[in-house]
């Protein structure tokens, strides 16, 4: 896992968190959006990293 997914991940999580901290109701706050976000960059991240790590070095 590249540190950009790592980072990602990190903030996703945090971000759900809070959510989960602040709103005992569903609704859809900042914190949730940012979750999506952050989770979807994740993935992005995730793959981008695999994609690079799998190109042959070019002679």
């Amino acid at each position: 896992m590249s540190k950009s997914a790592a980072g990602f991940l990190i903030l996703a999580l945090l971000s759900g968190i809070l959510h989960m901290a602040l709103v005992q109701e569903a609704a859809v706050t900042l914190p949730l959006i940012a979750c999506g976000v952050f989770g979807g960059l994740f993935v992005l991240a995730l793959i981008v990293g695999r994609k690079i790590k799998f190109d042959p070095v070019l002679r």
